[in-house]
């Protein structure tokens, strides 16, 4: 419930984006505001609970410190308030990462608040912030992305459940290039063998289509002959991947098997799920891919998202130079 002063979270399908037992003193206003820009992520644009959760979060503190301001409603929310709170945490240290990613928060509060009538105009627009400058996550070789099936694959020789999951698992990572969250909602259905293909939920409710070998599809049907009949349960439904207990598998499983396998590949470096998406890409462009392809098959909205987010190895941009250039 929302009460003046503070916020008070009841559980609920509408509020379970914001931790419980959380108490911020904000006026009504802006707390009725919070509670339905947290719908809109939810409801409107889809997005996962971790961005909700997120989203969230920097815009509380965008309110509050409006409230610190003396700006109790939010036609008060101004271009200097939003200029204010981001300064205040750079002075504190923060990373320009985050403070990107508060401002993007901060510009899709303000400019929901105008579509819905709530502000007049939408001071977030006029909100610039430095670049972001992050860095590119590690990849693996080809040869240490190999290694890491091979051990995979010893691993599942024991015929252990998870062993075999973690198997299919990996394949399906770096076959596909989709991210851990999309790996994990994955359903029975959504396999199309014939067509060598996975039918992907991505980010903002978007479907995607996503081929994948076959190496991946055999390691999916032996999971699907001799792991999962042996981990399914009454809460399995129709998931894909399942975890020990038979419900669907977990991100955080998953991630703890990545980092597991990879510990024995020697020199790879240590890298979670996103790291094989990275991976993929990259040994996609290595193979001749072009960037619009690798854009599908990551289901990112923009190209400039890509382009940020694969690169080309030094290698590959030498060999190019030598065959192309007349005066290599």
């Amino acid at each position: 419930m929302w009460s003046v002063g503070r916020v008070e979270v009841a559980p609920g399908p509408e509020n379970n984006s914001i931790p419980h037992a959380v108490t911020l003193a904000l006026p009504e206003a802006l707390a009725d505001a919070l509670a339905g820009f947290t719908r809109h992520l939810r409801s409107e644009r889809g997005l996962s609970e971790h961005s909700v959760r997120a989203y969230s979060g920097d815009v509380t503190s965008l309110l509050e410190h409006a409230r610190r301001m003396g700006r109790d409603a939010l036609a008060g929310i101004d271009l200097l308030v939003l200029r204010s709170w981001l300064a205040g945490q750079s002075t504190r240290g923060m990373a320009r990462a985050t403070l990107a990613r508060r401002a993007a928060a901060a510009r899709s509060f303000t400019a929901w608040a105008a579509r819905t009538g709530l502000l007049a105009t939408d001071p977030g627009a006029l909100l610039a912030t430095p670049r972001s400058g992050r860095p590119l996550p590690g990849i693996l070789r080809q040869d240490e992305a190999d290694a890491l099936l091979h051990v995979a694959g010893l691993a599942a020789d024991d015929e252990s459940a998870t062993a075999i999951r973690d198997l299919a698992v990996l394949e399906v990572l770096y076959a596909s290039g989709i991210r851990v969250g999309e790996l994990c909602g994955l359903d029975l259905g959504d396999v199309d063998r014939g067509r060598r293909v996975l039918r992907v939920m991505g980010k903002g409710a978007k479907e995607r289509v996503v081929p994948v070998g076959v190496p991946a599809l055999r390691a999916v049907d032996r999971w699907l002959a001799d792991g999962r009949p042996r981990l399914a349960g009454p809460t399995s439904g129709a998931a894909l991947f399942l975890g020990a207990r038979g419900g669907r598998v977990d991100p955080r499983t998953v991630r703890r098997s990545v980092h597991a396998l990879l510990a024995h590949v020697p020199g790879a470096p240590d890298l979670g799920p996103h790291g094989l998406r990275h991976s993929a890409a990259t040994h996609l462009l290595e193979g001749g891919a072009d960037l619009r392809s690798v854009q599908e098959l990551l289901g990112h909205a923009t190209l400039a998202t890509t382009q940020i987010y694969t690169h080309v190895s030094v290698d590959r941009l030498k060999a190019t130079y030598d065959q192309a250039h007349p005066r290599a």
